[in-house]
């Protein structure tokens, strides 16, 4: 089987711009979720969420032009996607090579990119307008020019990401966009991978971005039941829902050869992934975690990994009492009442939906290399429904090198992803 490595890493969220600076915070039991800033939430039911504090999207990707045709979200994913492509040192060695060469390894370069499917703010621009005219198609046209962005259809395109980094960096291989709510960047690295065990690249960036913070997206999610009031406090007999973040993880991979003929550094392995549906509706879930289960045993299989031989699970771990309870139910079919230590990453970041996969994989290798299993600061008591479930409000240490990594998503849909840290 092609043994796959990771040689770079990015994210960005509203704990850091550096998987580092996210890690340190989480460590520190640091919560990056906060009072809304974007619009004036006075009379909303539901304030927070995890914004990237005092943004400037110039000082994240430093194009003017480009901003003209991206939108919040597409900046992430172009952060992300730099910083784990300028980690890997992918440009150094390129720019080492003759043209036909450098020509070649473009083309064996891949980009697979986890989008969400817009905001409703960004898919329609002119809603303010129409509201405004009252059905007066006349003041609607009159007004159109001046009120909305020209460029607004090409600025919601959900594959900007992939088309921008292919471009800014010259990567004309194997490509793909997913767009499949919360498990569109989880799906993003499960299929880079699998592309390079088939041969169709030799190496890839795959990214996962969102920013799902805006109006009616927060009150749609509310409506639904699903919004927390102030907190996200994962498998807590206290936990009512979850909370947005925005942001962005991306992760380079190679082929162990390719890796090896640059000699770039190796700061872990993707080992295989596994997907599985449940096909019980928009929002239900089996309460006994089948779904999810099988994505699990999918990925171990994949990889080759024994269930005692993962070291710990970063759980989806969204908060929302239905989720949280079915995958402690899976986590126990799958390695009984004696399994990994579990974590989570959303109650310190929010639920980044679209991104959440990406950046969570690349949080676990960067909690592995610490040889750190961060503990979940919300957590007071444990829910007798998500017993089995070795959660805990300190830090602990992994069994292993080798994460698993859980992403469920609208429609009964569940990903997992294993990934092992290089020796340090």
């Amino acid at each position: 089987m092609t043994r796959i490595v990771i040689t770079g890493l990015g994210a960005v969220c509203a704990a850091g711009r550096t998987p580092d600076e996210i890690i340190d915070a989480v460590a520190a039991g640091r919560s990056a979720l906060a009072p809304i800033r974007q619009w004036d939430t006075a009379g909303w039911p539901r304030r927070v969420a995890g914004e990237i504090p005092d943004l400037d999207p110039y000082s994240l990707v430093a194009d003017r032009k480009i901003h003209k045709l991206i939108r919040r979200s597409d900046v992430f994913g172009l952060y992300a996607a730099g910083r784990a492509i300028e980690d890997s040192g992918l440009p150094g060695y390129r720019t080492g090579l003759d043209p036909h060469a450098a020509a070649g390894f473009n083309d064996r370069t891949g980009v697979y990119v986890g989008s969400g499917g817009g905001t409703y703010e960004a898919q329609h621009d002119f809603l303010p307008l129409v509201a405004a005219a009252a059905g007066d198609l006349k003041a609607f046209g009159r007004e159109l020019g001046a009120t909305v962005n020209p460029m607004w259809l090409l600025r919601t395109l959900p594959n900007n990401v992939l088309c921008h980094i292919g471009i800014r960096h010259g990567l004309k291989g194997a490509n793909a966009c997913v767009t499949n709510h919360s498990v569109s960047g989880a799906l993003a690295v499960l299929e880079a991978g699998e592309a390079l065990r088939q041969g169709e690249a030799d190496r890839a960036v795959a990214v996962g971005h969102d920013a799902p913070i805006e109006p009616q997206t927060l009150l749609y999610y509310h409506r639904f039941g699903l919004v927390a009031t102030e907190a996200i406090r994962p498998f807590d007999a206290q936990r009512d829902g979850s909370l947005f973040g925005e942001g962005a993880g991306a992760l380079m991979i190679e082929t162990e050869a390719s890796a090896a003929a640059r000699g770039a550094a190796v700061l872990g392995e993707y080992l295989g992934g596994g997907c599985a549906g449940e096909a019980a509706g928009l929002t239900s879930l089996r309460e006994d975690g089948a779904g999810l289960a099988e994505a699990i045993n999918a990925a171990l299989a994949a990889g080759r990994v024994r269930p005692g031989d993962v070291g710990m699970i970063v759980a989806h771990a969204n908060g929302t009492r239905q989720s949280d309870a079915s995958e402690a139910a899976a986590i126990r079919r799958v390695f009984g009442d004696a399994g990994p230590p579990v974590t989570g990453f959303k109650w310190a970041i929010g639920h980044l939906l679209a991104g959440a996969g990406a950046i969570e994989t690349v949080l676990a290798l960067a909690a592995l290399r610490r040889r750190s299993v961060p503990g979940i600061a919300t957590l007071q008591r444990l829910d007798p429904a998500c017993a089995g479930v070795s959660a805990a409000r300190e830090a602990g240490q992994p069994r292993s090198d080798v994460a698993l990594v859980l992403s469920r998503g609208f429609g009964g849909t569940n990903v997992a992803l294993l990934v092992r840290a290089a020796g340090n």
